[in-house]
């Protein structure tokens, strides 16, 4: 007896097709996690440059002045650390946010400042969003979501548009979500968090402070967060367990990175006069 989900063979054939691109695309990340990864990596840093340019010219933004130079002071031994040209922007908004996008871009919005108390939780912050960028996580994404949108597209071809086919995909659209995709951020959350903690260390600054800063990113959120399973970032309790876990290792960093002359110095402006 024939079903509606009976696999046809032009879709059997794309279905080894995809599998096979996804198989072929699997890498390693710097902390032994699996990526896929679709595209090349000249690709995906001249989108996020593209995207990164335009925020630049649709956001206001801090061109120079004593928060542009303390964020640059914080950055700069870290980005220095991992090689590569940077591009680090302070953007003039309230909200408490920084990203990072494909091709070593940085964006730090002014009301972050007011969070990240001093050097130590702002170099916690770059750390984060620098490996987002070394980790490839950019391209882990965009791959993610290309291959999630193919499957789907197959599954409802497949499906042939019933009734009940409406009604599986509707079932693999939120199973695509909740199942793949948001995970897949909340792994690369927890990883470029281990990641910037060895960056902000291995350039001197105090990785405990990474604790602080997650304090008061929970105190400024006001408790109005997402369950975890429903959210692209770990809670802030999971993201502190995490770091504690790795901060006898950060420690030992931070120790030789001052034996060998590494102590950064920035001092944060005083923002009081500023809206």
């Amino acid at each position: 007896m024939k079903t509606a989900f009976s696999l046809r063979p032009w879709a059997m054939g794309l279905t080894l097709l995809i599998l096979a691109a996804i198989l072929v695309a699997c890498a390693t990340s710097p902390t032994g996690r699996t990526q896929l990864k679709l595209f090349s990596s000249s690709e995906v840093a001249q989108m996020g440059t593209a995207a990164y340019a335009e925020m630049k010219q649709r956001e206001p933004i801090l061109e120079r002045g004593p928060l542009v130079d303390y964020v640059q002071c914080v950055a700069r031994p870290m980005t220095r650390a991992v090689g590569g040209e940077w591009r680090v922007t302070v953007f003039d908004d309230d909200q408490v946010n920084a990203f990072a996008l494909p091709g070593n871009n940085i964006g730090i919005y002014r009301g972050l400042l007011r969070v990240a108390e001093n050097q130590h939780q702002l170099a916690a912050v770059v750390g984060h969003e620098i490996a987002h960028v070394t980790a490839d996580h950019g391209n882990e994404r965009i791959s993610t979501a290309f291959a999630t949108q193919a499957g789907l597209e197959l599954a409802s071809a497949v499906a042939g548009g019933t009734p009940t086919g409406n009604q599986v995909m509707a079932a693999l659209g939120l199973g695509a979500q909740v199942g793949v995709l948001l995970p897949f951020g909340r792994a690369q959350e927890t990883e470029a968090d281990i990641i910037g903690l060895q960056l902000m260390a291995d350039a001197g600054f105090d990785p405990r402070q990474a604790i602080d800063l997650w304090k008061n990113m929970n105190e400024a959120a006001g408790g109005g967060r997402p369950p975890d399973f429903l959210s692209t970032h770990p809670g802030p309790s999971a993201r502190m367990r995490v770091l504690n876990e790795h901060m006898a290792d950060a420690m030992e960093r931070r120790e030789r990175a001052h034996a060998a002359g590494r102590v950064p110095d920035c001092l944060m402006p005083d923002q009081s006069n500023r809206r």
